[in-house]
């Protein structure tokens, strides 16, 4: 379904998982019938589900592998958890973390009713990262953030990537940070348009 996302440079990788979680079970009953169209689209409160090649795109940029240990910041429908979850393997472990109630009600009833057991969800403000389970090899931002915020870093375990869009509502652009025998090296991905930070 997703092959065409090989033209954005997405590795089939990525495209096979993103075939096996199916993107029309995390979008609004009433929007299901554009669910394989490669746009964003509303799920409610302000927030919405990234177009299918930014997640095919995301994940590539994130450099997944089997056993990752995983924050997301910004659970919103649970999609691109799911979409994770698989990348990671058995081994690994997603922490995603989601500031509406509603929405992380909602993901995590259904990411359990999947039963992909490597997912854990939690209601948090995002900003302060998740302390308790740190450090971890990957952390993505699925929402935008005028600074980076500085626990996000001190929670990247050394060697590993940071994916997150810095800007304001008119320009953002998507940044890869890794964490290098302790120097944070910043490389700049592109413009994105992203939702805020709540």
């Amino acid at each position: 379904m997703y092959e065409h996302l090989e033209y954005y440079g997405v590795s089939k990788r990525v495209i096979e998982a993103m075939n096996k979680i199916d993107r029309k079970l995390f979008v609004p009953v009433e929007l299901r019938e554009s669910a394989y169209i490669d746009t964003p689209l509303p799920i409610g409160y302000g927030q919405t589900i990234s177009a299918p090649h930014m997640i095919g795109l995301m994940c590539e940029y994130l450099d997944l592998k089997e056993g990752d240990k995983v924050l997301e910041i910004g659970t919103g429908s649970g999609y691109n958890a799911a979409v994770m979850s698989l990348l990671v393997g058995r081994t690994g472990k997603i922490y995603t973390v989601e500031v509406v109630e509603p929405l992380y009600k909602q993901a995590k009833a259904l990411l359990e009713s999947l039963m992909l057991e490597n997912i854990k969800v939690f209601l948090s403000d995002g900003k302060s990262g998740l302390k308790e389970y740190a450090p971890y090899d990957k952390i993505t931002v699925t929402c935008y953030s005028k600074k980076i915020p500085p626990a996000l870093i001190e929670q990247l375990s050394e060697g590993g990537i940071l994916l997150i869009p810095i800007g304001n509502e008119y320009v953002q652009v998507l940044k890869r940070i890794r964490k290098q025998e302790n120097r944070i090296l910043e490389e700049n991905l592109g413009d994105v348009r992203f939702v805020p930070m709540v």
